[in-house]
């Protein structure tokens, strides 16, 4: 299906809203039914039709028929949140006493859900370096029930390869789950490698404005029916109408945004590796990346966030640098407009600040819609300051 038609027309039925061009926003609670037998049916299989917001909304359908097409996934569902959306894919899919592998340092939120909530059920997980897939096979337990992936991450964008972790993983019967925040389904469709179900934070390039929050997760019809009648409506944690009408509202100057978004990411890239107070930079797309040849091979973009280490001798210079730019804000998350920066110091405490750990002196970049000049030339002035 062709990404244009997905974007500005699939699932828009305009003659059932006055031919409008923007959709409604269906800011309701609850539908009504003229006859008995209509309710009945509705109790029966309330993912067939409209009874209640928190399950179906005829807006969050819109959305997720669209986010369904992007992936090449056969149906969707749509959180308040990525987080929510993490929960439901692993909780649907362990009991008690079964078993995780994770690649290692994935979403805090998410290795949270690992070592906090499931381990009251006697549920382990297993961290590993996902680059090499026969770290995954040696990690594998007979009661291994999902492999979590998040591919690049969102630090030092380690890859894993997709087709290879779930070939094996359907050769044991187990489920993948794969966070595809960093690329969206413009650049990566973990599912057409093999993966069961796919996740992303659609806060960050989906909305593209920084003002709403949510969480998408796709797979096949059976898997999110079974998310649905179960992980979904009894956790609540759907998207509400008006939110979900701000992600269509961003998905119409999705590919514009990337695209611009990209571009200039190459050119600050370009600008930090030329400068001598920068010891290293990250970037998937880069030639000078670890893994260039499998980014290539599953991706087709990178976007706009990238890592640099910098080029100090002290934590009181790393946030110096940081304190000083001037129109690069310091705040989480990315995928929007503005251009944000995250020093890895800031999860630090300063006792424990080690100068001679690279990973202390990286600094997180997204790059927005600026121009390239005023990104570099912002960085450059806190450059000089160091």
């Amino acid at each position: 299906m062709d990404t244009s038609y997905i974007l500005n027309e699939f699932a828009e039925e305009r003659e059932l809203y006055f031919n409008a061009v923007a959709p409604p926003i269906m800011q309701t609670s609850n539908f009504v039914f003229n006859t008995v037998d209509e309710m009945r049916n509705a109790f029966k299989d309330e993912f067939s039709t409209y009874l209640y917001s928190r399950g179906l909304n005829p807006t969050v359908d819109m959305l997720r028929k669209k986010l369904a097409a992007l992936d090449e996934a056969e149906d969707c569902l749509v959180f308040n949140s990525g987080a929510a959306a993490i929960f439901a894919a692993v909780l649907a899919n362990v009991k008690c006493g079964d078993h995780i592998v994770s690649v290692r340092d994935p979403y805090s939120w998410a290795q949270k859900t690992f070592n906090v909530i499931l381990a009251r059920f006697n549920i382990t997980t297993t961290y590993v370096d996902g680059r090499d897939i026969t770290n995954f096979e040696k990690a594998i337990q007979p009661n291994t029930s999902v492999i979590y992936l998040e591919s690049p991450n969102s630090w030092d964008y380690a890859l894993q390869d997709l087709e290879a972790v779930a070939l094996l993983a359907k050769k044991h019967k187990i489920v993948t789950v794969c966070d595809n925040s960093y690329c969206t389904p413009l650049y990566q469709k973990p599912i057409v490698f093999g993966i069961d179900l796919v996740l992303q934070s659609a806060t960050k390039y989906i909305g593209g404005h920084s003002d709403t929050v949510a969480g998408v997760l796709t797979g096949s019809s059976a898997m999110i029916t079974n998310i649905f009648n179960s992980e979904y409506l009894n956790i609540g944690s759907g998207i509400q109408p008006f939110n979900a009408w701000l992600l269509l509202r961003g998905l119409r100057t999705l590919t514009a945004r990337m695209d611009r978004i990209s571009a200039t990411a190459f050119k600050v890239v370009e600008y930090l590796k030329s400068n001598a107070k920068v010891a290293k930079v990250i970037y998937p797309f880069h030639e000078s990346f670890d893994q260039f040849e499998l980014a290539k091979k599953q991706m087709t973009g990178a976007g706009g966030l990238l890592t640099f280490v910098l080029n100090a001798a002290s934590l009181q210079q790393v946030e110096l640098f940081c304190n000083s730019l001037q129109h690069i804000l310091m705040a989480v998350s990315w995928g929007g407009y503005e251009s944000l920066i995250i020093p890895k110091a800031a999860g630090l405490a300063p006792e424990t600040f080690n100068i001679n750990i690279p990973e202390h002196r990286m600094i997180r970049l997204y790059v927005g819609l600026e121009e390239a000049t005023y990104i570099t030339d912002d960085l450059q002035q806190a450059f000089d300051r160091i």
